[in-house]
């Protein structure tokens, strides 16, 4: 690349904004090559010159950099354009502000060239007007892409699991309904029989784990097929598939528990978590393997996030593999609560309320859905979450209910992360208790509002 012919020097006088500091740089990203605009060398001007995508090229951009005492770049989050980057300019000491790219995009009357985005990004990073996004520290993102990945592997094995359920549905061979979970240790191995030859509806009944509510009776009623050999084959192919994402699956589980272990805090080395107080909780857990994640994921942040209500180790697994441990760069939990985009909307204009698009980024969508799945789990539970879910599901329905204690249980993570809380359960009891009792108190100060007394009506014989 021709270096000399990319050099631009701008002399012109930065007015209107005020300017807090010049000492920074802009960067507009690209898959071939990066737009840098920086200071001079003498500081009374801006210079933008264009730099390769490759390494070498990287670590001449922060030398560059460097030569003209830069101590903070602005880049926007382009898809995965900004990582290699990002890496090598802090790799160097240097501030790297990541900004939304949806947010420099809104400004009218702009002309759209990569040297002239490097410049405004530089100018408002300059003015102060440009807001970072949020970065976990670089252990938390190697932790991040282990777990993200896993998941994506999770994803696959159900639906090579659904795809398996449609080979037995069209030769009417009704594992699904023979058994609450086709990947339970019943249904897997009645699919195994099935692919290694086996035929008699009897025999694979059989195979039912003890636990397994229905009788060998009932179960042997949905087996009994049409064994057709397509239908077969499909199978077969998709039980394999099924098998070698599990193999995968484990393989990741390895390997997040040994950098969970490389980040163990000190004062909770061999350390185990704190019994959960729901027995049925805990049986869950050691039924699906995830003690050892859960004792892990405790001696990395300290708290025992599996405490509350609702809360699984996969949710605790999402949370801190997002956030990491440390919260402090949240001043309270109502930044953390907006962050995950679980804050009420509450945008009116002209006395009406505005329907508005619901921000997403990576992050706080993996961390809000898996605290909403958590939140569903609040239906029936005889909890203070569980009355607070059906108390707010009553008034205004289902859909609010998940999200304001999906809400609410990200204000107690907030709280054990950030604070050390512990959570406490007062019980479902209490809960409408203390909510009767509440809305008592705003009754009775309407109706004196009103010049009205409220008299308790006596209960009949």
């Amino acid at each position: 690349m021709d270096e000399t012919s990319k050099d631009s020097i701008e002399h012109d006088e930065v007015d209107g904004f005020p300017v807090l500091r010049t000492n920074v740089a802009g960067i507009d990203l690209g898959s071939e090559s990066h737009w840098v605009c920086a200071p001079t060398v003498d500081g009374k001007g801006r210079e933008v010159k264009e730099f390769g995508a490759t390494t070498p090229e990287l670590e001449k951009m922060a030398a560059w950099l460097e030569e003209r005492k830069v101590v903070s770049v602005a880049m926007e989050s382009t898809g995965v354009y900004w990582i290699p980057p990002q890496e090598v300019l802090e790799r160097h000491g240097l501030e790297v502000v990541l900004v939304d790219a949806r947010e420099l995009a809104r400004v009218p009357g702009r002309r759209k060239t990569d040297r002239l985005d490097c410049k405004w990004i530089q100018r408002l990073h300059s003015c102060g007007l440009l807001r970072g996004s949020f970065r976990p520290k670089e252990q938390i993102n190697m932790l991040r892409t282990l777990v993200r990945d896993k998941g994506t592997l999770v994803a696959e094995r159900a639906d090579w699991i659904r795809r398996m359920q449609k080979s037995l549905d069209q030769m009417n061979v009704r594992v699904h309904r023979a058994v609450a979970d086709i990947e339970g240790k019943t249904g897997m191995s009645i699919i195994r029989a099935i692919v290694a030859g086996e035929r008699d509806a009897d025999a694979l009944a059989k195979l039912r784990d003890p636990r397994c509510r229905q009788s060998v009776e009932q179960i042997a009623e949905q087996l009994s097929g049409h064994w057709r050999e397509d239908h077969l084959f499909s199978l077969t192919q998709a039980l394999k598939m099924h098998d070698a994402i599990e193999e995968r699956i484990q393989a990741y589980e390895k390997e997040i528990l040994r950098k969970l272990a490389e980040m163990e805090r000190e004062d909770c080395r061999q350390q185990e978590a704190p019994k959960l107080r729901n027995r049925n909780k805990a049986k869950l857990i050691q039924q699906r393997g995830e003690e050892p994640m859960r004792q892990a994921l405790y001696r990395m942040s300290g708290v025992d996030l599996t405490g509350i209500d609702a809360i699984g180790v996969g949710a605790v697994q999402a949370v801190l593999s997002e956030y990491g441990p440390d919260l402090s760069c949240f001043p309270d939990e109502n930044q953390f609560v907006s962050h995950l985009t679980l804050a009420p909307k509450r945008a009116i204009t002209g006395g009406k309320p505005v329907k508005k698009k619901r921000k997403r980024g990576s992050a706080s969508t993996r961390v809000a859905e898996a605290l909403r799945m958590a939140a569903t789990s609040m239906r029936h539970s005889q909890t203070a979450l569980g009355a607070y879910y059906r108390q707010i599901a009553r008034r205004i329905g289902a859909d609010v209910a998940v999200f304001a204690t999906a809400r609410k249980l990200a204000t107690l993570i907030f709280r054990m992360l950030r604070w050390g809380q512990p959570y406490v359960d007062e019980g479902a009891q209490a809960y409408e208790k203390r909510y009767r009792e509440a809305r008592l108190r705003r009754l009775t100060a309407s109706a004196a509002d009103l010049g009205y007394e409220l008299i308790l009506k006596p209960a009949h014989a």
